[in-house]
């Protein structure tokens, strides 16, 4: 039987060199196929704000839609190390409300760690949220919670400048408490030399192939969100026209009164 995934399944997998498989998730169907293929973290994003919710970005996002999400999730019990996004202003005002808000992931919706955008400037928070006995998760380079300041969806860390932010940014988070950074949108050189840099593993979207782990969005690997293209995504299945003919048939078959037949009613 599948031992369920914690933090010091990770340390081992960075030490021997093991990749980290990471992919989102939102709901307890999806929960079930994907722990049952042996993912080994499960990633509720508030990226369900734009593949669920229809957002044109992840800002919007609730504590509460969070928690609804998680708990949907956890109903499938995994054995997947499960990981939960802090929206956006849940952590940033104070370290009281960071604190709380990481709690009700934990005590509430069951999440067993949470994920955190930021470097530096979040370094005080990702202390105060461990030493509560909360595993945090990092994320630094293109964090979407950012894409104000930051223009838009853009690569981080193309000058060396930025490049030794990143660099600061992620030992800021390892010394912090973190047991995993994520490294979002960085070019591959730099995502390479932060991950041989860091004791604790990295997991890249858009970062290239040394990280010590990938996510992506589930969404995208399937085809169903349209919104967004990026780079770093391969699609590994085309499911909008199957849901789509799927969905037409029906509508042909009632239309037409070959749906209901028979077999389909009761006596």
């Amino acid at each position: 039987m599948q031992k369920k995934k914690t933090v010091l399944d990770f340390q081992r997998m960075k030490a021997e060199g093991e990749r980290i498989a990471v992919l989102t998730c939102y709901d307890y169907p999806t929960a079930a196929i994907m722990d049952g293929c042996g993912i080994d973290i499960i990633l509720i994003g508030d990226s369900a704000g734009v593949v669920v919710a229809g957002y044109d970005n992840t800002l919007p996002v609730t504590m509460d839609e969070m928690i609804y999400h998680t708990k949907a999730v956890m109903r499938a019990q995994p054995k997947a190390f499960v990981v939960a996004d802090l929206p956006f202003l849940s952590y940033q005002i104070d370290l009281a409300g960071a604190r709380l808000n990481a709690g009700r992931l934990i005590k509430e919706a069951g999440a067993a760690a949470v994920k955190i955008e930021g470097g530096v400037n979040i370094a005080e928070t990702i202390a105060a949220i461990t030493a509560m006995d909360i595993p945090v998760m990092g994320h630094i380079g293109l964090t979407p919670q950012s894409l104000h300041r930051m223009g838009g969806f853009k690569v981080q860390g193309k000058s060396e400048q930025q490049a030794e932010k990143l660099l600061e940014d992620a030992r800021a988070v390892e010394r912090a408490g973190a047991f995993a950074v994520v490294l979002e949108g960085i070019p591959m050189g730099l995502a390479g030399k932060i991950t041989a840099e860091l004791s604790i593993p990295t997991i890249g979207i858009g970062a290239g192939p040394s990280c010590d782990g990938q996510v992506l969005v589930l969404h995208d690997i399937l085809g169903l969100c349209s919104k967004y293209s990026p780079k770093f995504v391969k699609r590994y299945a085309e499911l909008t026209p199957v849901i789509a003919e799927a969905v037409s048939s029906y509508i042909a078959d009632v239309k037409g009164g070959t749906f209901p037949e028979e077999r389909h009613s009761f006596k």
